[in-house]
């Protein structure tokens, strides 16, 4: 059975979710109105609403959710362009006002790791996507990045630069959602590039 974590700001929206989720046998497992409520630990797919997230760090909230599962995002037509969400993390992004059968569809695939998009929209491969220096890291995400490159933990780092840890999670969070990588492995490969190509320069 497919468990799914849903993030939702309206009320009445959730409701008829719950009824759409329960119809297709698919268990809701947890919901929030709030990114800083936990996320269930069960959950095989995070379907997020992005009228819920905070406009200065909603991608933070979507790559943070993509660590641990299948994101699908819920987006309107004044809502962030769906390439920042896929590459924050998110597996599939879908128009909030899309059919029960195409929203079903839609946590079926990113759950079984297909990427969805919305109509209009394709996919960038990954090699398409933007090197470091591209994507306007600040100063700090650069040196943090540097760090990662060199194998040092979040607590080294924090010692390195004179800030807390939670400061370099922060900056972590920041510069996985500008580079469109999920975990810490794709993250380090980034950073190794990185220090590769300025040691080229």
């Amino acid at each position: 059975m497919l468990r799914v974590d849903a993030l939702i700001s309206s009320p009445i929206y959730l409701v008829g979710l719950m009824q759409i989720l329960s119809d297709e046998g698919i268990a809701l497992v947890s919901t929030r109105q709030s990114p800083a409520d936990p996320m269930s630990w069960l959950a095989d797919a995070a379907l997020i609403d992005d009228d819920a997230l905070g406009a200065a760090d909603c991608l933070d909230e979507v790559a943070e959710a993509a660590r641990t599962t299948a994101v699908l995002v819920l987006h309107n037509d004044w809502s962030l362009p769906a390439e920042e969400y896929l590459q924050a993390g998110a597996k599939g992004v879908i128009h909030k006002h899309e059919s029960a059968e195409n929203l079903v569809a839609a946590l079926r695939a990113v759950t079984a790791g297909a990427q969805v998009l919305p109509e209009g929209h394709t996919a960038t491969s990954r090699s398409e996507r933007h090197e470091p220096s591209v994507l306007n890291l600040s100063e700090r995400e650069e040196q943090v990045l540097s760090q990662i490159s060199r194998g040092l933990t979040h607590g080294q780092i924090a010692t390195r630069l004179g800030i807390s840890p939670h400061t370099v999670d922060t900056y972590v969070k920041r510069i996985r959602a500008k580079l469109g990588v999920g975990n810490k492995a794709e993250l380090t490969r980034v950073a190794l590039l990185s220090r590769l190509t300025k040691a080229v320069a």
